[in-house]
């Protein structure tokens, strides 16, 4: 049911009851006038002729007769003369006005007064003065009928004129629930017109200010998923390129470990060899040999320094817990005064080559911070199983790390290492440790098993 046929329908209501309670009045008026009108001439008839029949009673019933034929119809009152033995000698004429046609029995019943007569003692008979509201009730039998017809008709036009009103005053409605729909069907540029009215105004400015947020919160929602796709392909380019200076890294260490490494130990091994020639024929070339070898030896040791840092080779071989256990060596051998605890939990846990690299990573950063920056002298270095992933947790007792490292200029390897594990679908967290120093934790889940199909 439309808002308009609702209003229509209460205000259609709320007339038709107005009109039954006027209706209501004017019967309640009608009764009185008709009870008034005709007990007040019967009384009237009823003197009049007890103060005059006795003039023609003297001269006997002849004369009453005739007197009473002489005068004809009283209003509003039928006048009977009976003789001593009760017989009709004398009624009075039918009324004349509006003859032949009488008012509804229903409505008789609920307008006329109680039936009222006057009786008057002659000396040879009796007169009865009987009243007669059958005039009185049709003519408010016919106002009763002008007044429900004018009602009829006030009703129909009133509710005409409701009608077309409330239309008018709605019409606007209408433009806002058209707009409405329009936005739902995926219009998000609709704008309604100045509508009159207070509140269709109203709501009309409301709409078309909701619409233009809606426009900026489209347009929002469009940029960043614009941005969000940028990052992802930036987060992508980003593995990429790790993957590819990984994949140099791992080269030249290969590079250095097998043929540089090879080529140093052949001329330390040349150098002395002719240091053990030269020992009786020349000193002074014995001693330049030793030097030589000595310099072969130091930059052995120095190239394997280097390997570790460009990439792992352990980690290739043995595993992550055995590249965290070289890692955690190395480091207290040149860091003497460093206390390095290291608990490897590996739970037979299956880890990837990219996920181990980003753990170890992730252990090496963390202990340079420590060690270059926090100046701390106990490292604890723990990697467990959580749930379905492997967790690394690395705690210092340095002098800590200033809140919001992540905006401030600078920290960029920690940059480099959140953005790492998080393209590996893993969190990364760095707060302070208590009582002092930082806590670092990296989660990254394990890859999901393989399951082949069986055959028979």
């Amino acid at each position: 049911m439309t808002l308009r046929l609702k209003i229509h329908l209460i205000v259609g209501l709320l007339t038709l009851l107005f009109l039954f309670a006027m209706l209501g009045l004017q019967l309640r008026s009608m009764r009185e006038s008709v009870n008034e009108e005709v007990v007040a001439a019967n009384r009237v008839a009823a003197q009049f002729l007890n103060r005059t029949v006795w003039r023609y009673a003297a001269q006997g019933t002849p004369a009453v007769l005739g007197f009473l034929q002489s005068m004809g119809r009283v209003r509003s009152n039928d006048i009977t003369l009976l003789d001593k033995q009760g017989t009709v000698l004398y009624t009075s004429p039918v009324s004349p006005y509006k003859s032949g046609r009488d008012a509804p029995d229903w409505f008789d019943a609920l307008v006329a007064p109680p039936p009222a007569v006057q009786s008057l003692e002659l000396p040879d008979g009796k007169l009865t003065v009987q009243a007669n509201a059958s005039r009185a009730v049709l003519d408010a039998w016919d106002e009763a009928i002008t007044l429900v017809l004018g009602a009829i008709v006030m009703l129909v036009v009133l509710n005409g004129l409701v009608y077309w009103l409330v239309g008018r005053t709605l019409r606007p409605f209408g433009q806002i629930v058209g707009a409405l729909n329009q936005l739902e069907g995926g219009r998000f540029d609709v704008v309604l017109p100045p509508l009159p009215g207070a509140e269709a105004g109203t709501i009309g400015k409301a709409f078309n200010r909701m619409v233009g947020m809606l426009q900026g919160h489209i347009e929002t929602e469009r940029r960043a998923v614009r941005a969000e796709l940028q990052l992802s392909e930036s987060r992508e380019l980003t593995r990429w390129v790790d993957h590819q200076i990984e994949q140099e890294r791992h080269l030249i260490a290969r590079e250095l470990h097998d043929e540089l490494g090879q080529s140093v130990t052949a001329m330390r091994s040349m150098a002395l060899s002719i240091a053990q020639r030269m020992r009786t024929l020349d000193p002074q070339a014995e001693q330049a040999a030793r030097l030589i070898a000595e310099e072969s030896s130091r930059l052995y040791d120095a190239m394997h320094g280097i390997i570790p840092r460009l990439t792992p080779l352990v980690l290739d071989n043995f595993g992550l817990a055995e590249a965290l256990a070289d890692l955690v060596e190395r480091t207290r051998r040149s860091h003497p005064g460093v206390q390095i605890d290291l608990q490897a939990d590996m739970a037979d846990a299956q880890l990837g080559s990219e996920a181990a690299l980003a753990l170890y990573r992730a252990a090496q950063e963390g202990i340079t911070n420590a060690l270059r920056h926090g100046q701390a002298h106990q490292v604890a270095v723990r990697l467990s199983p959580r749930n379905s992933g492997i967790e690394l947790e690395l705690v210092d007792d340095g002098v800590g790390l200033n809140g919001g490292w992540a905006d401030k200029k600078g920290h960029h390897g920690l940059r480099w290492l959140a953005e790492r594990v998080q393209g590996l679908g893993g969190s990364f967290e760095l707060v302070p440790a208590q009582p002092r120093g930082v806590k670092l934790t990296v989660l990254l889940p394990l890859p999901a098993p393989r399951t082949e199909a069986l055959t028979e």
